[in-house]
């Protein structure tokens, strides 16, 4: 039996894509090419090879330590998270429809790879490395598709983020802009910024579609179009690369993390969700008319089909019974999700700060953001308890499975909710809070079964393991707030 990377170095039609991929290459004027990766914790991993390599990776791969997929990180106890530095290499091989020139060095593209057991292992040579969050969701997802009859999860972000300012020593300086929400003025301060966000993304291909000025110092969320689970995945990846970037060429600090500031609303990164059959991809070339800088699944967004969140009957915003079993799936498995969507200790200062739309509790209805959860348009389902830090793959993977229980069980998730939640409980309904804190939602992940099966094979040990010794070393460090509250209380 054929190694699984040999067959995926082998599937119809990548070496016509890998030819094509030379000639942009000569087209551009490449140079020099990142291979890159994701690992548990979002963060981009990989290698830089120059392009007169690109034949020679593109068919047999390169080799990178198992241990980066956890960030090559050391626990408290002093041992790797995941692999010992005795563990082998995985082989990252290219998937050449991400290639693409980055639009800050012309001389410079990039290509996500597909990660795979090491060809000389004993156990699985060549095999799917689990270990790799992006390969696993395409796997998820392409099982999901065949088991209901393809059937697939869409799905757009809003990635909220702060430009903050950078101090002598380097560190961050507060936010650039004034806290004040919508705010054309504070929006146009950062112009420069988001306008050079705005053209390195169109020139990777996002289709950006809307933005402004957010209710924290420096907080903008610019939105682009949404798409199928694994490309909107990567998009954020990308956006996330691209501010990097313009942070570095404005000398600011493109901040992803989840509460920088107390008494302001966090950075949240709602995911809009639905599930379709049907529809093809439709390349939208962005300006760029024929001469598009990359291969054009880059630029390709799948348009048309049904939409299965679609209201069917006569209430015109309950979505139609797919959708609503679908939900039923979220509900059932909403402090397990947590674990994933609110990934840091930092996340839950977003739901304990109580007063900026926090999704607290766990119930759902429609333009009703005091709900964990909302039909936010018709057709749409925007899940609201995941911020600016979390892992995009591990949380599409996620939705992927809790939706597939809630149609394969036929869950009802109950009537939606339209009072606010906090008059309907003064009322009497009884409501039950999301994990409140790290520990807890990795508690309420170790017992669901589900949920963990987005994480296959090694994944779920790796995550465990690095968010686990996360938690341990936070409950294990004394804070400002500890001196600040005990050093002089007694006698």
């Amino acid at each position: 039996m054929a190694m699984a990377i040999e067959e995926y170095v082998r599937k119809r039609g990548r070496a016509t894509q890998v030819k094509q991929v030379r000639e942009k290459i000569n087209q551009l004027g490449i140079d020099y090419i990142y291979y890159q990766f994701i690992s548990v914790t979002g963060r981009i991993i990989g290698k830089g090879v120059p392009a007169d390599h690109w034949e020679t990776i593109a068919e047999k791969g390169f080799q990178l330590v198992y241990g980066s997929v956890a960030n090559l990180y050391v626990d408290r106890y002093g041992q790797y998270i995941g692999y010992g530095p005795e563990s082998s290499e995985l082989v990252g091989i290219p998937d050449p429809d991400t290639f693409v020139q980055l639009p800050w060095d012309k001389r410079v593209a990039r290509v996500y790879v597909t990660c795979f057991r090491n060809r000389e292992e004993k156990k699985d040579p060549g095999g799917f490395f689990t270990g790799d969050c992006r390969g696993n969701l395409r796997r998820i997802h392409d099982d999901f598709q065949k088991k209901h009859k393809g059937m697939h999860l869409r799905h757009g972000a809003e990635p909220e983020m702060m430009w903050l300012k950078k101090g002598e020593d380097g560190l961050p300086n507060g936010g650039f802009s004034k806290p004040n929400c919508y705010h054309i003025d504070q929006f146009e301060s950062l112009r420069p910024v988001f306008m050079k966000v705005i053209e390195y993304s169109r020139a990777m291909g996002l289709d950006m579609i809307q933005g402004d000025h957010e209710d924290a110092p420096g907080q903008l969320e610019l939105n682009f179009q949404f798409d199928d689970a694994l490309r909107t995945a990567d998009r954020l990846s990308t956006y996330r690369q691209i501010c990097a970037q313009v942070a570095r060429e404005n000398n600011l600090i493109a901040c992803f993390m989840s509460k920088p500031f107390m008494g302001v609303s966090a950075n949240g990164c709602h995911h809009n969700v639905s599930l379709w059959t049907g529809g093809k991809d439709e390349v939208n070339a962005l300006g760029n008319g024929n001469s598009l800088p990359g291969l054009k699944e880059n630029f390709a967004y799948r348009r048309g089909g049904t939409n299965l969140f679609m209201p069917s009957g006569k209430d015109k915003q309950k979505p139609g019974p797919v959708g609503l079993k679908a939900i039923g799936g979220v509900m059932a498995h909403l402090d397990a999700l947590t674990a994933i969507g609110c990934s840091t200790v930092n996340s839950y200062r977003r739901l304990w700060d109580t007063g900026f739309w926090a999704p607290v509790f766990a119930d759902w209805g429609y333009q009703n953001r005091t709900t964990g959860m909302r039909v936010s348009a018709p057709g749409r389902f925007e899940y609201r308890a995941v911020d600016s830090m979390v892992n995009p793959y591990l949380m599409a993977s996620a939705i992927i499975q809790a939706f597939d229980h809630g149609i394969t069980k036929k869950l009802d998730p109950g009537e939606p909710e339209e009072r606010n939640i906090y008059e309907a409980m003064e009322e009497g309904k009884l409501v039950k809070k999301l994990p409140m804190s790290l520990g807890d939602a990795l508690k309420a992940l170790e017992n669901d079964e589900v949920i963990k099966s987005a994480m296959p094979g090694d994944m779920y040990k790796v995550y465990k393991h690095y968010k686990t010794n996360e938690w341990e070393n936070f409950m294990a460090t004394v804070t400002e707030w500890d001196l600040e509250t005990y050093w002089d209380c007694l006698p």
